[in-house]
């Protein structure tokens, strides 16, 4: 028997995001950058659960678009 694993998108786990480009974002450049590490640690546990790896990669472009634009939000953000 077999079964077709569709994970939970990526892109809508907002929490998750906020969070790591948060914690990112305070670190200083190169911290920041190795900090993403995340992206490899999420795409490993998928593969552990035996998704299909073109779905990997996909969700995988889905994060780092997610994150980039979580970035981009907290910069552009006034301070008030």
């Amino acid at each position: 028997m077999t079964a077709l694993i569709l994970p939970f998108p990526i892109l809508r786990r907002h929490g998750f995001i906020q969070k790591q480009a948060s914690h990112a974002a305070l670190m200083n450049t190169g911290s920041g950058v190795r900090y993403l590490h995340q992206i490899d640690v999420q795409a490993e546990a998928m593969r552990r659960k035996g998704i299909n790896e073109d779905l990997i990669q996909r969700e995988l472009h889905c994060m780092r678009c997610a994150l980039q634009a979580e970035f981009a939000g907290n910069i552009m953000q006034p301070e008030w």
